[in-house]
């Protein structure tokens, strides 16, 4: 997310106070006093130059509702803790090389030192919510945490397999990203003591926001920078997963193109130039065009969610964000 005074930088410039005693906590809690590859291990990835949209979520949604006190700083920093925990066990599982345009840190380290450290953030995550005193938000956050990772054993299921919908798409990018966006800001308003219709808006712009958010990154997995996106173009494909531009190229494919998808996808047998005809196929089918309407369709939905939030600054930016994730891919 680029720009010098776009949305989502005018949205940490508005936060910032926040963000900064959410970052102190963070720091703070991952540290150890017996395990010094826990904070070796987190800060690689937390001090990154992630974007740290997420806590802004919860951040924003407790703002917008009127809330004052400080408890909003600890759920935030909750939130990125499961963030970050997902994304070490993201790179064991996708045996990734890279992130955040920086060497992952089970290449960096191993795979058991990146899953246990994992495993401890999710542990200090919900030390943290607990310390809110709200059975109410740890329901949330317990729930979406057992939804990511309902999402990524489904999508191990669903990867390689040319007869996955997109309906089951959905369900996968629900679980793996939106949850965790929806929850994010539910948050916020709920410890906020916001009225529930306030509550319900935020965590519906959360969901469609996610989930428009997700279908853009894995559109420009087929067209964005490597230096923008943190990653190589094509790392999908040559992943074999099946991600919405795959999905409705295989739908629309005649049986040769359908024999193509089978070698690349199902049997993994990839050879020089398949991702570029792959890439002419969606081209051909306007799959490409089709994902990116998806991706505004979604974000019309999120800005849809704010009109039952009071009117505010804030609002006004997370409606402009809606629009700038998808800006991406404009």
């Amino acid at each position: 997310m680029s720009g010098t005074n776009g949305p989502f930088e005018r949205l940490q410039h508005l936060l910032a106070d926040d963000m900064e005693a959410v970052n102190t906590l963070i720091r703070a809690r991952m540290a150890s006093e017996h395990a010094p590859r826990i904070p070796e291990v987190t800060a690689h990835l937390v001090e990154a130059g992630g974007k740290r949209l997420r806590p802004l979520l919860t951040l924003a949604g407790a703002r917008i509702c009127g809330y004052g006190g400080a408890d909003h700083v600890k759920l935030a920093a909750t939130v990125e803790f499961i963030h970050t925990a997902t994304l070490l066990h993201d790179d064991v599982v996708d045996e990734s090389g890279q992130r955040r345009g920086r060497p992952t840190a089970n290449l960096l380290w191993d795979n058991k030192s990146s899953v246990l450290v994992g495993d401890y953030l999710f542990a200090r995550s919900f030390q943290l919510m607990v310390e809110t005193g709200s059975l109410r938000v740890l329901d949330i956050l317990a729930n979406a945490s057992a939804v990511i990772a309902e999402g990524e054993v489904l999508q191990l299921t669903a990867a390689q397999n040319l007869s996955t919908t997109e309906e089951i798409y959905l369900q996968v990018i629900r679980g793996k990203t939106a949850a965790l966006f929806a929850a994010a800001c539910e948050v916020g308003g709920v410890i906020a003591g916001a009225p529930e219709d306030h509550v319900d808006a935020l965590r519906d712009y959360g969901d469609a926001l996610g989930i428009s958010f997700q279908i853009v990154d894995d559109l420009l997995d087929y067209g964005g920078a490597s230096a923008s996106l943190g990653k190589n173009t094509g790392d999908d494909f040559r992943e074999r997963k099946l991600t919405m531009p795959v999905i409705l190229a295989v739908a629309a494919a005649n049986g040769e193109e359908r024999a193509f998808w089978q070698r690349v996808i199902e049997k993994g047998e990839q050879g020089r130039g398949d991702l570029e005809h792959a890439m002419a196929l969606m081209g051909d089918h306007g799959t490409l065009e089709a994902t990116r309407r998806k991706a505004i369709d979604w974000a019309n939905v999120a800005k849809k969610s704010l009109e039952n939030l009071p009117e505010s600054e804030l609002r006004n930016l997370l409606h402009d964000l809606a629009d700038f994730v998808v800006s991406r891919i404009v």
